[in-house]
């Protein structure tokens, strides 16, 4: 089972990532002020993973793929990593759908 590892940036933002049940990293936030910002950036994601229109399928200027997860607002609340086909960045996707809902909550920053 996936979790959600909340860790505290050099510059002070908060962030996330979600791993999945082998600790890979499977999607990474944006940075947040307030650690608040952050627990409700996971909620998005727990919210948003299920629905496809969420995810916008990417391509890096090296010819990377990669993924986005946007909110309702189409504010991106998450990225993958970059993958090597554009079939290992669509199990990236389907690997948060899996993990995010369910997913614990793991504060390192305490």
């Amino acid at each position: 089972m996936g979790k959600f590892v909340i860790t505290k940036r050099t510059n002070g933002e908060f962030q996330f990532n979600l791993k999945a049940g082998n600790g890979q990293t499977i999607l990474t936030s944006e940075g947040y002020a307030s650690k608040d910002g952050c627990k409700n950036g996971i909620d998005s994601v727990k919210t948003n993973s299920q629905d496809e229109s969420r995810y916008s399928k990417e391509e890096s200027k090296s010819g990377k793929p990669y993924f986005t997860l946007k909110a309702g607002n189409g504010q991106i609340i998450g990225s993958s990593e970059m993958y090597e086909s554009t079939s290992a960045r669509d199990k990236g996707i389907e690997s948060v759908k899996t993990n995010a809902p369910d997913a614990a909550t793991d504060d390192q920053t305490t």
